[in-house]
């Protein structure tokens, strides 16, 4: 007797801030628009400064302007790379890098049912033992060439197919996504695709990519 499995859950964006933000009251009320345009799942505060590493009070400053916010719109709200600014600014988790706290650490900070995300590049075996440890998610990418995140390294689309047809935690596709390119991403098996300068930078503006975002994921959504 064969078993029919139910297809897997339509793709879901999973937007991130820019590295910098000069205006936050500017940026709260685009970013109120954008997540009133359309489906997000989640919002990554990623704010770096000039030497690349967290700027803590950046990412302090958006983070009590925009989180409650996006949490009330059911955005939910995660903190790049400190498990302890998550914990302080009550975030629903934490993305870390491929360097940075260790998936097991963040867990025991904060707490069984906070979200925790891993940055994986193009690594099966860095997301197998990001699973183990407990991460929610594994990021996979950069997909494309990216001018938001220096150091990335190349993935390709068949690590999605190979990693959504053994494994049970949520796949995200990262780096260079726009509207144009993400087909390939989500038809390959991104649980998610975050997105950043695909959003922010587009051409007529966030609101209207976050609406050609989900008019895709709407077409591609598995039957």
């Amino acid at each position: 007797m064969s078993t029919t499995l139910p297809p897997r859950p339509r793709t879901r964006l999973y937007l991130i801030t820019p590295p910098q933000i000069g205006d936050v009251a500017g940026f709260t009320r685009t970013l109120e628009a954008t997540l009133g345009a359309g489906d997000v799942a989640s919002l990554q505060l990623r704010l770096k400064g000039a030497d690349g590493m967290i700027d803590i009070q950046a990412t302090r400053e958006v983070s009590r302007a925009v989180t409650a916010m996006a949490q009330e719109a059911g955005v939910a709200v995660l903190i790049n790379d400190s498990p302890d600014l998550a914990k302080e600014l009550g975030a629903d988790g934490v993305h870390v890098g491929w360097d940075d706290v260790p998936v097991e650490t963040a867990r025991k900070l904060l707490g069984p049912d906070a979200i925790i995300g891993a940055t994986a590049k193009n690594s099966y075996h860095k997301a197998m033992q990001a699973g183990e440890d407990g991460a929610d998610y594994v990021a996979f990418g950069a997909f494309y060439p990216t001018s938001t995140k220096a150091g990335t390294v190349l993935a390709e689309p068949d690590l999605l197919q190979v990693w959504q047809a053994a494994m049970l935690i949520p796949c995200v596709a990262i780096g260079g996504i726009t509207v144009d390119n993400a087909e390939p991403l989500v038809t390959a098996g991104a649980d998610f695709i975050a997105v950043s300068s695909g959003v922010w930078n587009h051409p007529e503006g966030p609101a209207a990519a976050i609406r050609a975002f989900n008019t895709l994921l709407d077409r591609l959504e598995p039957r």
